[in-house]
This record gives C-alpha cells, sequence and structure tokens, in this order.
C-alpha cells in the first residue's frame, strides 16, 4: 500500500480478507485470476470514503476450500462471511467471476446486498460459443502438466489486458494471480461454467452500475449490455474505453471515481 494509506489481512478462519478505511463498506469479490491483492488500486483509491473489504473467495489465498464449489455455495459463503463482519448489508464490487457471485448471492439472499456493481462480468457461460469442455480444456492443461497458477501468471494479465499493467499495480495483479493454489484453481474452473442467470436477470431489482472495458475480449461489451438491459434497476453502463478485462486496474482512477459516485451515501449525493 501507499504511504498513508494502512490496511490489515486477517487470515486463520475459513475466509482471510484485506481491508481498509472506515465508513460504509464494500466488498469486493475479485475475479478468476485473483485473490484479495487484486484490489490494492480501490484499497488506496477509496478507503478515506469507505470501508473497503477485499475477500480470498473459498478455495483462494488463504481462504478454506468449499467442497464442491458452486455458486450457491459461494453466495453462502459471502452470507456467513457479512455475519463474520456484522454487516447486514453491503454494497458489493465484483470483477469477471467475482461479479457471477455478486448475482448469485442477490439472487439467492437479496436481503444481503444492497447496490452492486458488475465490472468484466457476464450474465452467462458461452454466450459466444464457447463450449465448456474446450474452455475448461486450455485453463487445466498446464495443470494438468504440472504447472501452477503462478508460472503462468505474467502471460496470462498480458493476455488479458489492453493496457500493460505497470509498477505497484503490475506488482500486486501478478502477486494476486501467484496466490491461488492449483486445487483451488481447478475448483474454480469447473464450476463457472454452469452460470446462467439470464432468466433471473428480471428479478434483480438491487440498484445496479455495469461496467466493461472497450477491448475486454473474455466478456465483451455485449455480455454487459444484456445485464444492464434485463435488470431493472441497472442504471448505468459505462464502457471505459481503451482498456481491455481487468478495468479496477488497467483505469483505478476512472473505475473508483464511479464506484465513489454510484456507492456515495444519499447525503453526499450532489
Amino acid at each position: 500500500m501507499t504511504a498513508g494509506v494502512e490496511h490489515r489481512d486477517v487470515t486463520g478462519g475459513p475466509i482471510a480478507w484485506r481491508e481498509a478505511g472506515d465508513g460504509p463498506p464494500i466488498v469486493f469479490l475479485h475475479g478468476l485470476g485473483g485473490t484479495r491483492v487484486s484490489w490494492g488500486a480501490q484499497l488506496r483509491g477509496l478507503s478515506n470514503r469507505f470501508r473497503c473489504i477485499a475477500w480470498d473467495m473459498p478455495g483462494y489465498g488463504d481462504s478454506a476450500p468449499l467442497e464442491p464449489l458452486t455458486y450457491e455455495g459461494i453466495a453462502s459463503s459471502l452470507v456467513t462471511f457479512l455475519d463474520t463482519l456484522e454487516i447486514e448489508r453491503a454494497d458489493v464490487v465484483g470483477l469477471s467471476f467475482g461479479g457471477m457471485h455478486a448475482l448469485h448471492t442477490a439472487i439467492h439472499h437479496p436481503d444481503r446486498i444492497n447496490k452492486m456493481v458488475l465490472a468484466d462480468s457476464s450474465p452467462a457461460f458461452g454466450m459466444d460459443g464457447t463450449t465448456k469442455e474446450d474452455w475448461q480444456a486450455a485453463r487445466l492443461a498446464p495443470l494438468d502438466e504440472g504447472h501452477t497458477p503462478a508460472d503462468a501468471a505474467e502471460v496470462v494479465v498480458d493476455a488479458i489486458s489492453f493496457v500493460t499493467l505497470a509498477g505497484q499495480i503490475r506488482d500486486e495483479t501478478i502477486e494476486a494471480f501467484g496466490r491461488i493454489s492449483a486445487r483451488g484453481f481447478r475448483a474454480a474452473v469447473e464450476c463457472l461454467p454452469h452460470n446462467d442467470v439470464r432468466d433471473q436477470l428480471a428479478s434483480i431489482a438491487h440498484e445496479t452500475l455495469v461496467i466493461v472495458g472497450e477491448h475486454d475480449e473474455e466478456t465483451p461489451i455485449s455480455y454487459a449490455k444484456v445485464l444492464a438491459d434485463h435488470m431493472p434497476n441497472a442504471h448505468e453502463l459505462h464502457i471505459i474505453p481503451g482498456v481491455g478485462h481487468l478495468s479496477p486496474a488497467e483505469a483505478p482512477k476512472t473505475f473508483n471515481q464511479l464506484i465513489a459516485e454510484f456507492l456515495a451515501p444519499p447525503e453526499e449525493k450532489p
């Protein structure tokens, strides 16, 4: 963290997390290639106004595995995590796979979510015609050959970013990927393709901000438009120009400004 911004890591329980700041709570949910370390730019940029909490999802980083890993199980784990933090309702910010976690939590535990931010995420797997078998095989082949997620961190981060990350943010993004165990990554890769909430989007009443990078090829603009067009209170869709799939890291100032404006308490609204 930069000077003047302190964070604390909490480990040893079922869920590990990192947090900084005071104020209304925001829970950050990382993507398939992330852990709590992924959100450094958000903890630095938003902790002067919010209590910023970034978890390691079950089986990732320092969090205990969940067997089997399912979307309903992840949603239940998130609710238990909120109970641990003594938070009745939280705003959540989910990136990619983390956005899917937010959606499933909103469906199964609607009273525990306040507002949602869905960044570079998707309402369903395979909307571009990709098969589950091909997608999983491509991501599991290195593990089957004895490699770890850390071995591929730099290559994967560069492949899914349009902006070449540098400095502290690059270091954090690669470190976050490197904290994923092979076991945890395999479980997540097996879980992810089971996402399809398209027929439930109309029932999600939470105020939602949808963000997507202009050049996101993993979860492109067309996916974001499905979310924005079919959720009754998805009032905003923001396409961040010049960035790819990792919008919080590629355009942190823009991303943080969008978050701060959307999640500002009512008394701070202009």
